[in-house]
């Protein structure tokens, strides 16, 4: 590709467009997790307008907001401007953090490389503008895999959450989920003394490269190894990402390729889009087989995206433990939620770079990969999928999806979010009070079944990284044991009111309200609902549901961005979680007020 075309998204209008955008985000989140205090400066125009002043007070931002539960910050970008000294100057997002920098606490390691996600993540940004995006409408009855490349804002709470530290513009736009472009994987033979395989109860190795390879792939991946005098038989095989193996493996494991202890065997038949996560695979060419997970060393909101071996091991059997947990349950079936299991995975160990790291060093995590089911083949006739990333997106004229699949299902507003809760939030409630159990769901590892734009269910995936089990006492079989943590008590619920409070509905809520589909009263008194009907649905579990109350007054505020501020290459201890977080005072609880047994007031902190 001519090396002026990779770059021709950068133009001054689409530059400048994703800096606002990139400002407004960082000084709604920033404010939200108190970093910045705006102050009022006044009112115009039938709105509230604020201020917020550089580290030294010489430069001042001027917006209008309107403030919404959970002191969430909902900043018109075009109302933003920037001075010094009465003059106007440009909305520039690398600007705006060496402005904050103190308030932000960036300290000298962390600085550079987090001024680089920022750029990065503009550039992104100002790719996305350039090119003709769907509207929300067009979305609302899209295809699976239209929506998912279609997103364009990534991670709700992060400003810098399209990093991709690693990614050069070519690899960008060759594999970056809005890019796109098919995909094929490139595989490699791995000897059984360094690699290890598991599989879900019932699955053998040969059975799931059949189903996903096919006879001739297999016999051809079998030639190549014969020719030099090797056996496949002798070997693991593992997809590897295109990037992994021309940036990390061919240089990084040299010896390893060299010794024939892995053997480059090609790229294989399918075609693949990557998914939002960057280094998860749908395979467009036969949509019923697996997604593939793989490894890739790419720095990306505050972790880089590799995958341990030694982590691969247990993931079959938590995901076969997960999986007869929610089919056993009463509850989870009435809710209809499923999860994808990883059904098997591989991991590659280089015994050298093992004796000089520790278990968490991206070093460690350079080859590995899983195989996760794919949701197509448990399609009604009549059901699509889109990721619950997509009820957040809004297009070039700022409709949100979310509001296009409320006026698609014909369903009134409060009926659409009953069903969506019901979905998605009642078995998170379940998970939590009758298991100590906590997942990850965020929109990108949540997919809903949709059906004339309502919500019919939810399917979790990304399971055996990011569960949780919070209980000491839970009987656990031994394989699972990695999944338990120990979680103080006080912020075990955390797990509800940050991850799916804080880090969803926070916006999900403005969004529904701007567009006219409800306000904030209807959205926040379904959440209610939906907790009380749970709530008498389990009188069993009426100890539990005291103990960690749902309607409290008010619940700590989890911040994230302090999180990636304060190390933005490891973010999080995986095994220690909670030992990371970064609390700031306290948030009022939106649903405190529709407690069953308590009055009404504003929900309006």
């Amino acid at each position: 590709m001519n090396p002026r075309d990779v770059v021709g998204h950068l133009r001054p209008q689409t530059w400048e467009r994703a800096n606002r955008m990139l400002v407004r985000k960082a000084l709604a989140e920033f404010a939200h997790e108190r970093l910045v205090v705006p102050e009022p400066a006044g009112a115009g125009e039938g709105r509230l307008w604020y201020a917020v002043r550089s580290d030294d007070g010489t430069v001042e931002y001027r917006f209008a907001a309107r403030l919404y539960a959970l002191e969430h910050w909902q900043i018109d970008p075009d109302s933003i401007t920037r001075h010094r000294d009465g003059a106007d100057l440009p909305l520039d997002a690398v600007d705006l953090v060496l402005e904050l920098r103190a308030s932000l606490g960036l300290g000298d390691r962390v600085l550079p490389v987090y001024l680089e996600e920022i750029s990065s993540t503009l550039a992104g940004a100002a790719f996305k503008l350039d090119r003709p995006q769907p509207t929300s409408a067009q979305l609302a009855t899209a295809d699976f895999q239209t929506v998912e490349t279609s997103m364009t804002e990534g991670h709700p709470c992060f400003v810098a959450n399209n990093g991709r530290l690693g990614f050069g513009v070519d690899e960008y736009r060759a594999y970056a989920p809005e890019a796109g472009r098919p995909v094929r994987l490139i595989w490699l033979a791995a000897h059984r003394d360094h690699a290890a395989f598991t599989s879900s109860a019932g699955l053998d190795e040969d059975a799931l490269l059949r189903a996903e390879l096919g006879e001739r792939t297999l016999a051809g991946f079998a030639a190549v190894l014969a020719e030099l005098g090797l056996d496949l038989a002798d070997h693991h095989l593992i997809p590897v990402h295109p990037w992994q193996w021309w940036n990390k493996l061919s240089v990084t494991f040299a010896g390893e390729v060299a010794r024939r202890h892995l053997v480059c065997l090609g790229e294989g038949p399918d075609e693949y889009l990557a998914q939002q996560s960057i280094r998860t695979f749908f395979n467009t060419s036969h949509p019923e087989r697996d997604y593939v997970k793989t490894a890739l060393s790419v720095l990306n909101m505050g972790f880089m995206r590799g995958l341990s071996a030694a982590y691969m091991a247990a993931t079959p059997a938590i995901n076969d433990w997960l999986a007869a947990l929610i089919d056993g349950d009463e509850v989870f079936a009435g809710t209809g939620l499923t999860i994808l299991r990883e059904r098997a995975a591989v991991g590659y160990r280089h015994r050298q770079y093992e004796r000089a790291t520790d278990r968490y060093s991206p070093y460690r995590k350079m080859l590995a990969a899983l195989w996760r089911e794919s949701p197509v083949p448990r399609l009604a006739p009549g059901e699509r999928l889109a990721t619950m990333a997509s009820l957040l997106h809004t297009d070039g004229e700022g409709r949100s999806l979310a509001a296009a699949l409320v006026a698609d299902s014909g369903l009134p507003a409060a009926e659409w979010l009953r069903r969506y809760l019901h979905a998605y939030l009642t078995p998170l409630l379940h998970a939590f009070y009758a298991y100590d159990l906590a997942f990850m769901p965020h929109g990108e590892n949540v997919i809903l079944v949709l059906r004339d734009g309502a919500v019919q269910r939810a399917i979790f995936k990304d399971i055996a990284e990011e569960i949780v089990v919070m209980s000491a006492d839970a009987p656990l079989p031994a394989a699972v044991e990695r999944i338990r943590a120990d979680v103080p008590e006080d912020i075990k619920l955390l797990s509800i009111f940050t991850d799916v409070f804080d880090c969803f509905f926070r916006f999900l809520g403005p969004l529904l309200a701007a567009d006219g589909v409800c306000d904030e009263e209807t959205f926040w008194r379904a959440v209610a609902d939906c907790a009380t009907d749970y709530a008498d649905r389990v009188p069993h579990l009426a100890d539990r549901l005291a103990r960690y109350d749902l309607f409290a007054p008010r619940f700590a505020l989890s911040c994230l961005n302090r999180l990636q501020l304060r190390d933005n290459q490891q973010m999080v201890d995986l095994a220690d979680p909670s030992a990371a977080l970064q609390l700031v005072g306290d948030l009022p609880n939106p649903i405190a007020a529709y407690a069953p047994d308590r009055p009404s007031p504003a929900v309006r902190a």
